[in-house]
């Protein structure tokens, strides 16, 4: 026997302006206990650290969240030269010093270096599986931690001020697995010195902007009534990108069940071109979705059926 899903059905996104100091999973917790939502989790962690935009999807909207983790996100952040840390922020302990302080030109002109398709190596206290087991989980066991690099997109960076010989303030744009933390430490080095993050905020991930985001006190003050306010955003926010193709009802019932369906017969009625094996698309019956499904091999298979 199963046990009776506790919480209210709420389906949908809401961007929460995280604070400080506690982890994207405790964000959860605090939006699952205020709306009193059946189901609820995070796309695109962020470090206790941090601050800024993080989508949490309610209820069905869970189904989507890998669209919104493989998102561009915009960053702020501030770096801290001449000391480098265990963790790569300020939270760590200390491991290395250096009296070397980067002049502006010497910042901007290392720069194009880190634009672009790069390569990054993670940093050891990162969520990253080594042998089944977290990275961090193994660093905090002074055990030792060899990170593989990886290929990451940084599609801007720029420096946007120098507070001081020991600050400087950036705004990074760049694709999914990109460890800002990691871009500073490896800046640092490149131009003679030492590093660590000391602020990071995140202003965008993907659609989700700081305009249209809750703090999380305010969203805890509203309750039950933020399910029912402006803030809560329909599934398909993150979908936007996705071609959309159009089910009749006998096809919409086998979705449903799990079934792959023809094509042709689904793309004749659609206007859309260049639908190729691989491609991920929604499946519509009127305005409601049905499911997230993939084209391959002249089907459409559901991948993750919508139960709204």
């Amino acid at each position: 026997m199963t046990s009776k899903t506790r919480g209210r059905p709420v389906h949908g996104w809401i961007a929460v302006d995280k604070p400080t100091g506690i982890t994207a999973a405790a964000v959860v917790a605090r939006v699952k206990r205020a709306l009193d939502a059946a189901k609820v989790g995070h796309a695109g962690t962020l470090d206790p650290l941090a601050t800024g935009i993080l989508p949490i999807a309610l209820g069905e909207a869970t189904k989507t969240a890998a669209f919104a983790m493989d998102a561009t996100k915009v960053y702020t952040f501030e770096a801290t030269w001449g000391t480098a840390t265990s963790t790569d922020d300020c939270e760590g302990e200390v491991v290395a010093t250096s009296t070397q302080r980067p002049a502006a030109a010497a910042i901007i002109q290392a720069l194009p270096a880190f634009t672009g398709d790069i390569m990054q190596t993670p940093p050891v206290y990162s969520a990253i599986k080594v042998n089944g087991q977290r990275a961090y989980a193994l660093a905090r066991r002074d055990e030792t931690v060899t990170l593989a690099s990886r290929p990451v997109t940084v599609r801007r960076f720029v420096l946007t001020g120098t507070p001081d010989a020991d600050h400087a303030c950036f705004e990074v744009e760049c694709g999914k697995g990109t460890y800002i933390r990691a871009l500073v430490r490896d800046l640092a080095q490149a131009i003679g010195t030492v590093g660590h993050i000391s602020k990071l905020r995140r202003t965008r991930c993907g659609v989700f902007a700081e305009s249209a985001a809750i703090s999380l006190a305010m969203l805890e003050t509203l309750g039950h009534k933020a399910a029912d306010s402006e803030y809560l955003l329909p599934v398909t926010t993150v979908l936007d990108d996705i071609p959309a193709l159009a089910l009749t009802e006998e096809e919409t019932r086998r979705v449903r069940l799990g079934q792959a369906i023809a094509l042709w017969p689904v793309a004749k009625r659609s206007p859309l071109t260049g639908l190729s094996p691989g491609m991920a698309v929604q499946v519509r019956c009127g305005d409601k979705l049905i499911a997230v499904a993939e084209v391959g091999d002249g089907m459409v298979r559901p991948v993750r059926v919508m139960n709204l």
